[in-house]
């Protein structure tokens, strides 16, 4: 469906992690390997990702994420060598699309969606989204008793774009900012877990590659589409497809949740259900 890439670790050029290695994510857009059903081709738009410091300061505020973004192939922006090549960060979120049948193919539908400090993006595709993820919506409010997550459903239509993806974005923002020691959510980790199990509840069909950043750490999950890792001593990369042939690079297993920052990883199962498992 897409291919995506994120990296934590010292300041890189933002292109430059777009464009790096023999088999790069620029690459990917037109010469995908691993599309695993999806697709032979990103052309729909892509979009990259960057924070200019991933430190906590005093106030315990992290600086905002800024991305740019284009409903074009990849390919045809100059901006992303002559412009993007001038920018370093110590983090990366980037993503090439290819629009499901039906979708709008459009600016506001290309990943990375951002707010605040977050960046999100979705390989995969939600079928009858709109019913799945209303039904999804109901299901977290549930969950949340008394401290209801979303006020109604009408919080679908902040999505960016029409879109299962942007979609996705809402819920998860929405359980991002319910985080709490001894809430139901109490880590990036836990809301990826809770979004995808809830999601194939309703939607054994649906493919759920997310990947989440914060300017200092990684968060991503495999749920039929590919992923691999490559932790090196003061970095790491997740992207949908290895960029190049270091040995280092390992295949994430699916149904996963990953956890990354700089120079380490940590796998654990996506755990779902009995029932769950068996139709999906």
């Amino acid at each position: 469906m897409c291919r995506h890439l994120g990296y934590v670790g010292p300041p890189a050029g933002v292109g430059e992690m777009v464009l790096r290695g023999p088999h790069s994510l620029y690459v990917q857009s037109w010469a995908p390997v691993e599309m695993r059903a999806g697709g032979t081709i990103n052309a729909d738009g892509f979009g990259v990702a960057w924070w200019r410091r991933a430190d906590v300061g005093v106030d315990g505020a992290r600086e905002a994420v800024t991305r740019y973004r284009n409903q074009a192939p990849i390919w045809t922006d100059p901006a992303v060598a002559e412009v993007l090549g001038q920018l370093e960060s110590r983090s990366v979120v980037a993503a090439v699309r290819s629009a499901t049948a039906g979708m709008p193919v459009e600016r506001a539908a290309c990943a990375p969606f951002t707010d605040e400090h977050w960046a999100f993006s979705h390989n995969g595709v939600v079928p009858d989204w709109r019913t799945t993820l209303l039904a999804v919506l109901a299901d977290l409010n549930e969950l949340f008793g008394g401290a209801t997550l979303f006020t109604s459903p009408a919080v679908l239509l902040w999505a960016e774009s029409l879109t299962d993806s942007a979609a996705l974005w809402v819920l998860l923002r929405g359980l991002l900012g319910a985080i709490d020691p001894a809430g139901p959510v109490t880590s990036p980790t836990d809301a990826l877990r809770l979004l995808v199990r809830t999601v194939l509840r309703h939607q054994p069909n649906a493919r759920l590659n997310l990947l989440l950043g914060d300017g200092a750490g990684l968060w991503a999950t495999t749920c039929w589409h590919a992923l691999s890792v490559l932790v090196a001593d003061d970095y790491t990369v997740l992207c949908s497809e290895p960029y190049d042939a270091d040995p280092r690079w390992q295949p994430i297993a699916d149904r996963q949740v990953v956890a990354a920052v700089p120079g380490h990883c940590t796998v654990t199962a996506l755990e779902l259900p009995v029932t769950e498992r068996a139709r999906s």
